[in-house]
């Protein structure tokens, strides 16, 4: 219906942008406090103890939404997990500013708060791992080649915690990380309350992609050698709610990339 004058019935008056833009925000950063708590978040790279698998300074897309369907980390998988025991204690954090601890909060970038580590699953609930020498590692009986270790790292060390033979019980992981001889993992924390082994409810999520700096994009596989040990499952890649969450992520952060 056309009123008198050719103004439309019910026509709204537009309100300014300026108006709109704080509910515009609140918007997006409720989207993005979904997305960090539900899908997936971003973590920085802190040390070099996953070289050269990851660098320091490295930004990693983490899928937090596949443990929410009971799925367990598997060999081979890079995973953020909470500090089990006090394993950074000895480690500084510098205080986050305001600006930090809100972008943190919202996942938009990693928090400065979060007491988090990365490292590779070794072995899962009933596996036995060992270390004898430089090396190989062996999990139940199969000797890994594991091409991911840093090069001139020996798979293995001659310390009294490099050698080692544990069985993981259930609901426990046994992590270690890529740089070998440059890693506080699981071999150096047997004599805390888990026995250097990460339970599984700790676990944030897997780590699928590496998303910053743009150069070194690039997904995390499982490596091959894990398939060939006894009683292995097939292991998936990225699941479709984190690559599909990943890509329009990486977007975002090519846009911003400096020129």
């Amino acid at each position: 219906m056309v009123r008198a004058g050719g103004r439309r019935a019910g026509t709204r008056k537009h309100r300014p942008f300026w108006v709109e833009l704080p509910l515009l925000i609140g918007i997006a950063l409720v989207l993005a406090l979904l997305i960090k708590t539900f899908l997936v978040q971003a973590f920085s790279i802190p040390s070099d103890s996953m070289q050269n698998t990851l660098q320091k300074g490295d930004r990693v897309l983490v899928d937090k939404l596949t443990p929410w369907f009971g799925s367990e980390p598997e060999r081979g998988e890079v995973i953020v997990f909470h500090d089990p025991d006090g394993w950074l204690d000895d480690v500084a954090v510098d205080p986050p500013n305001t600006v930090q601890k809100v972008l943190g909060f919202v996942g938009l970038m990693p928090s400065a708060e979060q007491r988090d580590l990365i490292k590779r699953v070794i072995g899962v609930g009933g596996d036995t791992v060992e270390c004898a020498g430089d090396g190989p590692v062996k999990v139940n009986g199969k000797a890994l080649d594991e091409p991911y270790v840093f090069p001139g790292n020996t798979p293995c060390s001659n310390d009294p915690k490099g050698t080692f033979k544990v069985t993981v019980p259930q609901g426990r992981l046994w992590v270690m990380g890529d740089h070998r001889q440059a890693s506080s993992d699981s071999r150096y924390h047997t004599d805390d309350r888990n026995n250097g082994m990460v339970p599984v409810d700790e676990v944030v999520g897997r780590a699928v992609v590496i998303a910053w700096p743009v150069g070194r994009w690039s997904d995390l596989p499982v490596p091959d050698t894990f398939s060939t040990v006894a009683g292995a499952a097939l292991l998936p890649g990225p699941g479709p709610a984190a690559v599909a969450t990943a890509v329009p992520l990486l977007l975002l952060l090519r846009r911003r990339a400096p020129n």
